[in-house]
C-alpha cells in the first residue's frame, strides 16, 4: 500500500466522535459481514451503540498543546454536567485527593490572576485612551520629566545645626 492511498483512506474515515456502528461494520471484510444474520447484526449494533461514547454538551471545552523543547504536552479542560456512571471507583488514597485539590486550587488561582491582570490592563488602556488621570502629575513619565537625566537631586544638608534659639534644652 503506497503513501497516497493510505493518506486517502485516512482522510475518508470519520472522526472518532462521529463514528456509528455502521462504520465499524464497514471495517469488516465482505465475507465476514455477509456471515452475520439479521439477529446477530442487531445485537452487535446495540452493543456498539452502547459502547461508542457520546460527547455531552460542555460549558468549557479548552484543548491546546504546549511545545517545550523537544516535548509536546497537551492540556484539556472540560467543565460540564457529570453524566458518568455513579458506580465509578473513587480515589481511596488521601494523598491523591489532597494533591488533586491542591492542583485544582492552583489552577483556579492562576486563572483568577490571569483574568484580573487582563481586566486591569484593559481598564488602564481605556483610561489612558480617554485621557483621564486619577492622580494628576503622578505618572512615572511625569516623575521622570521632573528629574532630567544627568541632573543631580539635591539632598538636605543634615550637618547644619539648628540655631541656638530653636534648640530644646
Amino acid at each position: 500500500m503506497n503513501q497516497d492511498s493510505l493518506q486517502q483512506e485516512t482522510d475518508e474515515r470519520p472522526h472518532y466522535s462521529e463514528k456509528t456502528p455502521a462504520n465499524y461494520f464497514d471495517m469488516l471484510d465482505s465475507e465476514m459481514r455477509s456471515s452475520f444474520t439479521d439477529l446477530q447484526r442487531e445485537a452487535v449494533t446495540r452493543l456498539l451503540e452502547e459502547a461508542i461514547p457520546k460527547p455531552g454538551p460542555k460549558l468549557v471545552d479548552l484543548r491546546f498543546w504546549v511545545d517545550w523543547f523537544s516535548y509536546r504536552f497537551y492540556v484539556v479542560l472540560f467543565v460540564g454536567k457529570d453524566r458518568r456512571r455513579r458506580d465509578r471507583p473513587e480515589l481511596s488514597e488521601p494523598m491523591a485527593r489532597k494533591g488533586n485539590a491542591i492542583i485544582a486550587l492552583m489552577l483556579l488561582i492562576g486563572l483568577n490572576l490571569l483574568i484580573s491582570i487582563f481586566v486591569l490592563l484593559l481598564a488602564y488602556l481605556i483610561k489612558a485612551a480617554v485621557g483621564y488621570s486619577l492622580l494628576p502629575n503622578s505618572h512615572i513619565a511625569d516623575q521622570l520629566q521632573k528629574t532630567q537625566p544627568g541632573q543631580v537631586v539635591e539632598r538636605a544638608d543634615l550637618s547644619r545645626q539648628a540655631p541656638d534659639s530653636a534648640r530644646i534644652k
